[in-house]
């Protein structure tokens, strides 16, 4: 199943529609679904690397946008809907377990992270967030510093780098980025614990 989600999110790079298909997956990436929005950003800036920025200013948007409605399911609908969704994903135990121990301070660091390196999914922080109370403006300049971190990331190397990259970008930078998450995690901790 997940197989046939990925390849029918790749097909969409090839419609006229693109970008609005980015827009709406990016979107919902951040609150719903399991496709990150790299599956779709990525063949389309290749195909086109001189809107490799346009795309990754519509993936930041509609990213942020959809953190933003995360952020209102877990504020205001978290026993009607969030909870499902987490339990749908697997998600919930784990939730649950940074819902207790979880200040602004480490929403703060992975949201960061989230937006880096998918560790952990972007829509469990955005939930999170809203669940917990995070103030709703300091979350969209962070959503906005990581999401838009991410995309425009992606977009240089694409356009300096082009075809030769796109193998880097989908295996090696998710595992260096999450070991640099790991670390920022850890220090993190040992930060706040140690003093």
């Amino acid at each position: 199943m997940l197989r046939g989600l990925y390849d029918w999110t790749l097909s969409l790079a090839a419609r006229k529609s693109a970008e609005w298909w980015l827009a709406f997956i990016a979107f919902v990436e951040s609150s719903v679904f399991l496709v990150p929005a790299d599956v779709l950003f990525l063949p389309m800036a290749l195909s086109r690397p001189d809107r490799a920025y346009r795309y990754a200013l519509i993936a930041t948007v509609a990213s942020v946008l959809g953190g933003i409605a995360g952020w209102f399911i877990g504020h205001y609908a978290y026993d009607a809907v969030a909870r499902p969704i987490l339990e749908f994903y697997g998600k919930y135990d784990e939730f649950e377990q940074l819902r207790t121990s979880s200040g602004i301070g480490f929403i703060i660091l992975m949201l960061v992270t989230s937006g880096a390196a998918h560790l952990p999914p972007i829509k469990v922080v955005t939930i999170l967030s809203g669940v917990i109370g995070v103030n709703l403006a300091l979350f969209i300049v962070l959503a906005i510093v990581a999401r838009g971190a991410r995309f425009l990331l992606l977009a240089w190397l694409l356009r300096r780098y082009g075809e030769p990259i796109r193998e880097f970008i989908e295996k090696r930078l998710g595992l260096i980025a999450g070991a640099a998450a790991a670390a920022l995690i850890l220090l993190y901790i040992l930060v706040k614990y140690a003093l």
